[in-house]
């Protein structure tokens, strides 16, 4: 049965992903599993290729399409199409966007954006996989050094966890990349790093967390959709839904996961002391 809403961004085409995915059926489960490791993959392939990719009919992967909420996989893949021929606007452009729809006064857009972190706030306490919380929890409670890089829209999360974490005596230690300065020899098996990123995700972070990897370290992700580079096997991922306004997102939710996730390693920490 088709969905009642469509998918009108990638954006929201990715929190469907997230919220359905754990609910599908075998088949159409392996349908999603496949497209959120390869979303790239959807403008350029046909329905027989994909589903040949993930193992199931092509009937499975048209039922998956209804699903998502499209009449089927050619309006699917008009969105990605979409997507890719606009691009991503740039700051002038969203904000003249705002101008035109007379919402960028200041009180409207602090009424717009208060509205936008009551839904993300709301959407991340439904969503969030509580058991990757647990384990990201127990791995930070126990990891020898605590590694953190988040870039460009991720720096505010990367900055308070370092802040806080260093706050409660916790050995910290942040991958700014300022100067240049590459402390990735830093990193040892029996560490935990903290990655940070959304859409588009930062080269220098899943830099990192490909060296951390190869270097035995644990790896915690802190990422915006199922689709992210950041969500692998090897990774413990924890995706955080932001409700944007006007393509700007603010970051809400993120914070308030930063916020748990450290005071729920400072409480254990202090427990395993004792």
């Amino acid at each position: 049965m088709q969905a009642t809403n469509t998918p009108e961004s990638v954006e929201e085409f990715q929190n469907r992903l997230a919220d359905i995915s754990n609910t599908l059926p075998k088949r159409l489960k392996r349908c999603a599993e496949y497209i959120a490791l390869n979303t790239d993959r959807i403008s350029i392939s046909t329905v027989a290729e994909l589903s040949d990719a993930a193992g199931v009919q092509p009937s499975a992967f048209m039922r998956f399409c209804q699903e998502m909420g499209f009449t089927g996989f050619s309006q699917m893949q008009r969105l990605f199409r979409d997507f890719q021929s606009k691009g991503l606007s740039d700051y002038s452009d969203r904000l003249e966007d705002m101008r035109a729809k007379g919402s960028d006064t200041p009180q409207a857009l602090l009424a717009e954006f208060v509205e936008a972190g009551r839904n993300s706030l709301e959407r991340l306490a439904k969503s969030i996989d509580v058991t990757a919380l647990e384990l990201a929890v127990d791995l930070l409670s126990k990891g020898s050094m605590i590694h953190i890089i988040g870039l460009n829209r991720a720096f505010p999360v990367a900055t308070y966890l370092t802040y806080a974490l260093e706050k409660m005596e916790i050995p910290i230690y942040l991958h700014d990349l300022v100067g240049k300065l590459d402390y990735r020899h830093s990193i040892r098996a029996g560490d935990v790093l903290i990655a940070i990123s959304f859409s588009p995700y930062s080269e220098e972070t899943l830099d990192l967390v490909e060296h951390a990897l190869m270097r035995k370290c644990q790896v915690i992700s802190i990422t915006d959709a199922i689709t992210s580079p950041l969500c692998q096997a090897d990774i413990t991922s924890l995706v955080v839904p932001e409700v944007d306004v006007g393509a700007f997102r603010s970051l809400s939710a993120t914070l308030s996961l930063a916020t748990a996730i450290v005071v729920a390693v400072g409480a254990r920490r202090q427990v395993m002391s004792k």
